[in-house]
């Protein structure tokens, strides 16, 4: 599979809201009103997730939740992390 770079990557980006590309992974941060809204955000990705079979790295601090989006067996980037990405933004 395919994996993208810093350069390759922009034009994927451009069609995402607020991702950024750091350290192998496309990453996003978002906040709630609440710990319950951030919550039932986890819950609504953990299910988007399995439907895609591809799973992101999740850190939740109160309203705070922090997604990180890598192919881990193809060490970095793919069109998986991209599609599950615009997923998440339909949410």
């Amino acid at each position: 599979m395919k994996t993208y770079t810093q350069e390759t990557i922009q034009a994927q980006l451009e069609q995402l809201n607020d991702w950024t590309f750091k350290h192998n992974s496309i990453q996003k941060d978002f906040q709630f009103k609440n710990f319950q809204e951030a919550l039932s955000f986890i819950v609504r990705i953990g299910i988007l997730a399995e439907k895609q079979n591809h799973h992101p790295e999740i850190t939740n601090v109160y309203n705070k939740v922090s997604l990180r989006l890598t192919t881990h067996d193809s060490d970095g980037v793919t069109e998986k992390d991209v599609t599950l990405a615009a997923t998440i933004d339909k949410i």
